[in-house]
């Protein structure tokens, strides 16, 4: 069987991020799978998480994002209350033509996130 997993590459800040990820989403699964990498199951999606020991000079960029689709206003501000704490706000969290609530953010990691409401017709 052929499998595709998101993998995400970190320098020394794998541990401080899943604290965090752990802070906004309560339910999220983290197993050890060797030196330096984590499997993390968050929100149904399996994420492989990579510490690496070699700095490079690259970083995450906004071209790639979780997009997490929430159930209540109040979780997604939650969520998106921890995520952004040290931050940056890409999209600001308001109502858009496409979500009754949206924002997408990089936590202080540098990974991108998109948190939204779906549209009402389509709960």
């Amino acid at each position: 069987m052929i499998a595709a997993t998101p993998q995400l590459m970190f320098q020394g800040a794998m541990a401080d991020a899943v604290a965090l990820w752990s802070r906004a989403f309560p339910d999220m699964l983290v197993e050890p799978q060797g030196q330096d990498y984590l499997r993390v199951t968050l929100a149904g999606q399996v994420l492989m998480l990579f510490d690496s020991p070699t700095p490079h000079d690259f970083t995450f960029t906004p071209a790639i994002s979780l997009l997490i689709t929430c159930d209540s206003a109040a979780q997604l501000d939650g969520i998106a209350q921890i995520l952004s704490e040290g931050g940056q706000a890409f999209m600001p969290l308001d109502a858009y033509s496409f979500s009754p609530r949206y924002t997408w953010i990089a936590d202080r990691f540098g990974v991108s996130w998109q948190l939204m409401l779906p549209p009402k017709e389509a709960r």
